[in-house]
């Protein structure tokens, strides 16, 4: 963030705080509820699965730290970790997508894979998710600070 140099402490303070409020109502208009994540499936299986895959639940969940997403297609429900929220739309579309495909075809053989063809920006979302794990594998380095 850019501040001005003429700025005082107390204002520079007063002018952090008022920003990141902003940053954080936009953040939360951007992450959908469970009902709008459940709502955005079913579009997504209307649009690009002739409207057959039928969660009978899709939720966010916050115990998934090594998976984007998982379902249990025999009781038809959808789980998506929240470290999917505030990535890029299209992201959490393939993900929400790919776990839709799973109430279809369990595995990931060729016919899973031929029902995620339909969706043009698969392999754009396979490759944002896997630059997000390459980066949280670096090391992390000190900052000028010494954190």
């Amino acid at each position: 963030m850019l501040i001005p140099a003429r700025m005082s402490e107390a204002e520079e303070k007063r002018w952090i705080g008022v920003m990141l409020d902003k940053l954080a109502a936009q953040e939360s208009k951007r992450v959908l509820g469970d009902t709008e994540l459940a709502e955005r499936a079913e579009q997504l299986s209307t649009q690009y699965l002739d409207g057959k895959a039928r969660p009978a639940s899709v939720r966010w969940v916050t115990n998934q730290n090594t998976r984007w997403g998982s379902c249990t297609p025999a009781e038809g429900s959808i789980r998506l970790s929240h470290r999917l929220q505030g990535m890029p739309e299209y992201v959490v579309d393939y993900v929400l997508l790919h776990e839709l495909a799973h109430l279809l075809v369990p595995g990931h053989g060729p016919r899973f894979w031929r029902l995620l063809e339909a969706y043009p920006r698969t392999e754009r979302a396979r490759g944002y998710l896997e630059g997000v794990v390459a980066a949280d594998r670096l090391p992390h380095l000190p900052t000028a600070r010494g954190d």
